[in-house]
């Protein structure tokens, strides 16, 4: 019989092989010319493009508890530790990672299900729309600029992985060679992208314009004009994808339930 931690360590990996599918299919639409509103949307026009291919409900559906999966499991990083990243300021910058992965993934996998369900209400990219909203507010400017900040600390993060393969480190060593080669190419790529969301941010915030904000996709489509590193950036997100789906199976991934059982003992 499988234990609740364990069907969480299985999501986690059908969350590994559900991001594997959105970033693959978001690289290859950002190579096809005739996709621009599409990835204008990023993951969430990814969702909506799995929707009108045959069979993309029941894949809506896995997708979903997939997201969910690798949701609870980034919790599970920051909030437990699992991975032992410790507490000081690299392991807690790290853990703070996590818990933004893990809530954005949370809202990746709420909009799978509202597309499996047949809704199409989350399509569409409503960045401006957000930090129209953000600068309503008396400090929303400096939030936006925190987090603008963040990305483009996030994008620094990515670029070390991909010079220093840090990322193997938690990939078995049965996955084939070429699995780092994969994984530097989508590391590098992910920092080209988080340091222009980032960018933008600093911009709107600076600024206080919305319509300097950029999404993922929006920060893609931004790169077209510069031809060879929009292909680049492009292939590599592609690459990431197809990553993603291969340490589904060969991601070392601790178990959760004795760091919650620790701190449920803690608690009591």
């Amino acid at each position: 019989m499988i234990d609740r931690s364990e069907k969480i360590v299985w999501l986690a990996r059908l969350g590994f092989v559900a991001r594997g599918v959105v970033y693959a299919l978001l690289g290859y639409l950002a190579l096809s010319s005739s996709s621009t509103q599409t990835v204008r949307s990023g993951q969430s026009g990814v969702l909506g493009y799995i929707q009108d291919i045959p069979g993309g409900v029941p894949i809506l559906f896995a997708a979903s508890a997939g997201l969910l999966g690798y949701a609870l499991f980034r919790f599970s990083s920051a909030v437990l530790d699992i991975e032992n990243r410790g507490t000081d300021a690299k392991g807690i910058a790290t853990r703070t990672g996590h818990l933004c992965s893990g809530v954005i993934h949370l809202g990746l996998a709420w909009s799978a299900l509202q597309f499996a369900i047949g809704s199409k209400q989350s399509a569409g990219d409503r960045t401006h729309d957000m930090a129209s909203t953000a600068l309503g507010f008396e400090l929303g400017a400096l939030a936006l600029a925190i987090a603008g900040v963040a990305l483009v600390t996030g994008a620094l993060f990515q670029a070390r992985e991909a010079i220093t393969l840090g990322f193997m480190k938690w990939v078995s060593s049965r996955a084939p060679t070429w699995t780092c080669w994969l994984g530097r190419a989508g590391y590098a790529a992910r920092a080209v992208v988080y340091l222009l969301i980032g960018w933008s941010l600093l911009r709107s915030a600076w600024s206080e314009n919305s319509s300097e904000a950029r999404s993922v996709g929006g920060a893609i489509l931004d790169l077209r004009e510069m031809g060879a590193v929009h292909t680049a950036v492009a292939t590599g997100l592609l690459l990431f994808g197809l990553f993603s789906l291969i340490i589904a199976r060969y991601r070392i991934i601790p178990d959760p339930g004795r760091k919650f059982q620790a701190a449920r003992q803690a608690l009591s």
